[in-house]
């Protein structure tokens, strides 16, 4: 029975799939006299058995050989194109952070989402991420993954927009789809041109291709950079990371979400393309600088934000840079250890930020304050999740961290200041959003503000334990770095980092005598982190002005050429035939002149070719 549910492991995106099925006769319009709610509890209980599923298929394959299967899906000529399946450890334990996470943010959603009427199409739309994730972590062919990142970034788009009544969320949603859309297009031509290269998509036979593989450098970085294009945007990676701060404006459980798992998706096809991209070392090296440039950047850009969600996401992109570096220094199973501690700690600083919003119906950082007296649940989940996301002993990321920067240490020192830089960046960042929202006096918006309903609560509280515990499973799971290997200047340095910028923050922002907001002496500085490094303005002067001045030309073409050149036959067709009319007057003599006066014009067109 058990090993049955290990082979039939991919049914677990068709749960959430039937799931968002069974929720379509809540939509307005249908049953209305329930309410929307049973579409909530149908999905949850659908992805409760996801989630159950995925853990016994865990216990029976776990530390056994990997087993793959592979499904026909197209067989064109010469063109056969599989379905292929990986059945492992790592990829059914990625089935229940998913399942396990996409099961705490629905019953978040509940409280959440208590006021809001549009369930059905909320909780349609978490089930086809949940479906789409559960896929990608299962399949072992790139083109099959690009399809399903294709579904996220439409899910992420209807998701964005809900409430579509807003235009600063319908902006959102059209931003986030079309910057990704860049790409996803990009990609989408590496995909192609891989095939008749490799000869396949298995990601399996693309490894082993890539040992062998002689192209020329021209043609692998080609092919490598085309092919990291949809993982940097999934990623919101410099300079496709806008999309991520646009995608604020939905609801935050869709926000838990996409701030963890979702962006972590571009990541893991990074990963499993590996291989492939080692055969340029340009390729790596400009996965390692847009990495560190996006996560120094995102830091500094999250410092001086006000909007707490906005804080968060540059957060995000900062993280996942650090996960670019990883990739591009061949560190693949750091990365994907530290995914593991990142999206437990983002969803739990998310989930503990969403109740503060929720309630107190802002987002300003500077309406807040004082909450820690009246949402004691609230602040230590947040605290947990701070220490859990930088490198704080002993929780997760420390270890993660401390791990990936001793392989760097002797062969490349510049990352390992970049990584202890983004570190002291990330606990200053953080411990000054808990100082703004938990520390000092309440305000006019925090005066009430009591902890959430229960289903708030305890997503919270089952997300912090497991936090707490992730180093613990590390050391099970044998995935703990050895305390021998480890440099004590290098677990010693990010230690250090993070006292001094959570020291410095909490310092600044929970002393009375220091005046806020901050501003720094140059104005021109805090307006560039402020304003997003200029980056929407850097947009508008190139590519925006470059499409801009295309689409003009073109527009010019076609008005003044093509149009002109239709319009001119036209009014030579109606010149001629207004002139042909007045010899239709009946009398055979004028007939013959025409018709002798046209052969003449052809006799003489003919000699003339002989003449010139």
């Amino acid at each position: 029975m058990i090993e049955a549910l290990s082979q039939t492991i991919w049914l677990v995106p068709l749960y959430a799939l039937i799931g968002a099925i069974l929720a379509i006769p809540w939509s307005p319009g249908i049953i209305r006299e329930t309410g929307p709610r049973p579409s909530g509890y149908v999905n949850l209980l659908m992805t409760f058995i996801a989630l159950i599923h995925s853990l016994v298929a865990l216990v029976d394959t776990w530390e056994k050989p990997t087993t793959y299967l592979s499904f026909s899906w197209l067989h064109a000529v010469d063109l056969n194109i599989t379905f292929d399946i990986e059945i492992s450890t790592i990829t059914i334990a990625a089935l229940v952070l998913i399942t396990g996470l996409n099961f705490l943010v629905q019953v978040y959603a509940i409280a959440y989402m208590e006021m809001d009427w549009g369930w059905a199409r909320f909780y349609s739309l978490l089930a086809i991420f949940e479906a789409g994730m559960t896929t990608l972590v299962l399949c072992n062919s790139l083109f099959f993954s690009y399809v399903v990142l294709e579904i996220l970034t439409l899910a992420t788009y209807l998701l964005i927009g809900l409430w579509f009544n807003q235009s600063l969320v319908v902006t959102g949603a059209r931003d986030a789809f079309l910057t990704k859309r860049v790409g996803d297009l990009i990609l989408l031509m590496g995909v192609v041109a891989l095939l008749p290269l490799a000869g396949t998509w298995n990601y399996n036979e693309l490894a082993i291709w890539a040992e062998t593989a002689n192209l020329s450098p021209t043609t692998a970085t080609l092919l490598c950079l085309a092919l990291i294009a949809g993982p940097l945007a999934k990623c919101a990676q410099f300079p496709l990371h806008l999309w991520l701060d646009e995608a604020m404006e939905g609801p935050m459980p869709a926000t838990i979400l996409r701030n963890t798992i979702v962006v972590s998706v571009g990541a893991w096809v990074l990963i499993k393309i590996q291989p492939v991209l080692a055969l340029s070392d340009i390729t790596s090296t400009v996965m390692i600088w847009v990495g560190a440039v996006t996560a120094i950047g995102a830091s500094l850009i999250a410092i001086a934000q006000i909007d707490v969600k906005r804080s968060l996401s540059y957060s995000v992109s900062a993280y996942m840079g650090l996960v670019f570096i990883a990739v591009g220094t061949q560190q693949d199973a750091t990365a994907l250890k530290l995914l593991l501690t990142y999206t437990v700690a983002m969803s739990l600083l998310v989930m503990s930020v969403g109740g503060v919003v929720l309630n107190n119906i802002t987002q300003n950082l500077t309406q807040y304050g004082g909450l820690w007296s009246r949402r004691p649940i609230s602040g230590l989940c947040f605290l947990v999740g701070l220490a859990s996301l930088v490198g704080f002993p002993p929780l997760g990321s420390f270890w993660v961290l401390t791990e990936m920067a001793d392989h760097l240490w002797l062969t490349n020192p510049i990352l390992v200041i970049v990584m202890l830089l983004v570190n002291g960046l990330t606990a200053f960042s953080l411990t000054r959003e808990f100082s703004l929202i938990f520390g000092g006096k309440p305000k006019q918006m925090t005066v009430r503000s009591p902890e959430g309903l229960w289903a708030l609560v305890l997503p919270m509280m089952v997300t912090m334990g497991f936090a707490l515990h992730v180093p613990i499973l590390l050391y099970k799971w044998q995935l703990f770095p050895a305390w021998e290997a480890l440099s004590v200047t290098v677990a010693g340095s990010f230690t250090i980092t993070t006292l001094i910028g959570a020291g410095t923050a909490a310092y600044i922002y929970l002393n009375e005598d220091i005046s806020k907001p901050i501003e720094l002496p140059s104005k021109a500085l805090q307006d560039f982190f402020t304003y997003d490094l200029y980056t929407e303005d850097f947009y508008r002067v190139t590519i925006v002005f470059l499409v801009g001045l295309i689409s003009q030309i073109i527009y010019w073409f076609d008005r003044y050429l093509v149009d002109g050149v239709i319009n001119l036959v036209g009014l030579a067709t109606i010149f001629g035939g207004e002139t042909l009319k007045y010899n239709a007057s009946g009398q055979t003599q004028f007939y013959f002149l025409s018709i002798f006066l046209g052969v003449i014009l052809f006799v003489g067109m003919i000699f003339s070719n002989f003449i010139f």
